[in-house]
């Protein structure tokens, strides 16, 4: 067997939006990895999740009933596991533009400390997410200016900011959040850490020959969509 590896590295790009709670439970392992890493540089990237519903046609975890009612079980489970506090934010889905645009109104240093402010009040506090004010208490809490970054939210080079960072994680085959990006590796879901911790070790299994065959191979049937 033909196994590529990786050059290990030490950057990861967090592609995140606060309104999916695996995002909450993402936040506090990636914060965990770090303590044990002090040299890794991570970057969060807000993106808007229902663009990128959008852009490759697919439908939100909320907008399909049963998985919807596995979701909240399964973070229920996994918050326990973990030890994390979840009371869950007071209406779900809500609109999350207004913390999205205030995460990434912030220094680029400061954008982990606000998108874990935000996810911290909502999942685990349960503010509603959607309220500016909940938003500004929940930044000032962990001492960022609060009042700042809420005022930048109007700001239209804010607002094309997050249209942009969306568009650009759409076309690098971002599809949902969270997800981690190591170099040219995509990994989607909070319980793929470890395979992003392999990458980072340059320790990738990945057999790259096996994977081109496999997804060269045609399609023999095609769903019908109404």
């Amino acid at each position: 067997m033909h196994t590529l590896r990786h050059t290990a590295t030490t950057t990861l790009d967090f592609y995140a939006d606060p309104i999916s709670p695996y995002v909450y439970i993402a936040w506090h392992r990636l914060v965990a990895l770090q303590q044990v890493r002090p040299g890794l540089t991570l970057r969060v990237r807000p993106v808007l999740l229902a663009a990128l519903l959008g852009y490759f046609g697919q439908l939100g975890p909320a907008e399909i009933a049963p998985k919807r009612v596995f979701t909240f079980k399964d973070i229920l489970r996994r918050c326990d596991q973990l030890g994390l506090p979840l009371r869950g934010p007071a209406t779900h889905p809500f609109n999350p533009l207004t913390a999205l645009r205030a995460v990434i109104a912030a220094p680029e240093a400061d954008r982990g400390r606000a998108l874990g402010a935000i996810v911290d009040a909502g999942w685990g506090r349960g503010i509603d997410m959607a309220d500016p004010d909940a938003l500004r208490e929940a930044l000032g809490h962990v001492g960022l200016d609060g009042h700042a970054l809420l005022a930048a939210t109007a700001d239209p080079a804010i607002k094309q900011s997050l249209i942009d960072a969306t568009n650009a994680a759409a076309a690098r085959g971002v599809f949902g959040v969270p997800t981690f990006a190591v170099a040219d590796e995509l990994v989607f879901g909070q319980d793929r850490l470890p395979d992003v911790i392999r990458i980072l070790d340059g320790d990738d299994p990945l057999d790259h020959d096996r994977l081109a065959v496999m997804l060269a191979r045609p399609a023999a049937a095609e769903r019908r969509r109404s």
